[in-house]
């Protein structure tokens, strides 16, 4: 059977637990016959890095979305200033990049497998109960000698080769087009409207935190 080439969603590693365990997941991936493509791990180009993204997802039968530790906040306030506010402790955010290729390789309709590090922030494309099953797993390589790791990867391979099959056949896979082709509206016309707000509230909570931690380091100075 001819190797399946599978986007691999995942930020520069800030660590050795870290890139052991992208390299496990990757190695697991090779064992199984499918190739893993990242841009900037294993996927080069001159070009703006989204644009290789398009490029890379065009020619993939699957997704896989590693989702790290990013940014690390002590605290922060959710809802300032209004009847919901809540304080935020000891929070962590993954890479913007895992929601937005997570959403362009959903709009495509590829198979998705989504492994969240214990202890991120639950929100966006990364909360389970939606089109695609999410684990939560500590980022060691035994995380994937379950029997939950195994007979997920198991179901999500055999629709990566569902996907291949009905491509090759001329299936219908109308959302499969170039977000250089869509509207705004029409890539986030995949997503549920809870998905869509968690994922711009992570990316203002990152923003607000740079912020934040910017106007220290410019104090200090």
């Amino acid at each position: 059977m001819a190797s399946r080439h599978i986007f691999v969603s995942v930020g520069a590693t800030a660590n050795e637990e870290q890139e052991a365990f992208v390299r496990a997941v990757e190695d697991r991936l090779r064992s199984e016959g499918l190739v893993p493509q990242t841009v900037g791990r294993n996927t080069f180009s001159s070009d703006a890095p989204l644009k290789k993204i398009v490029e890379l997802l065009d020619g993939c039968q699957g997704a896989v979305v590693i989702a790290l530790e990013r940014s690390f906040f002590q605290s922060g306030v959710e809802k300032r200033g209004g009847p919901h506010e809540a304080q935020l402790v000891d929070v962590k955010l993954p890479t913007p990049w895992n929601h937005i290729e997570a959403a362009m390789a959903y709009s495509r309709r590829l198979p998705l497998m989504v492994l969240v590090e214990t202890g991120l922030k639950s929100e966006g494309l990364l909360e389970r109960g939606y089109d695609w099953f999410v684990q939560w797993v500590r980022p060691v390589s035994s995380a994937l000698t379950t029997n939950e790791f195994n007979g997920v990867l198991a179901d999500w391979k055999s629709k990566v080769e569902a996907y291949h099959a009905t491509a090759v056949g001329g299936g219908d896979h109308s959302l499969a087009r170039s977000p250089a082709d869509l509207t705004v509206r029409e890539l986030i016309d995949g997503l549920r409207p809870a998905q869509l707000w968690s994922m711009l509230a992570g990316l203002a909570a990152l923003a607000a935190g740079a912020f934040v931690l910017g106007a220290k380091l410019v104090g200090a100075g």
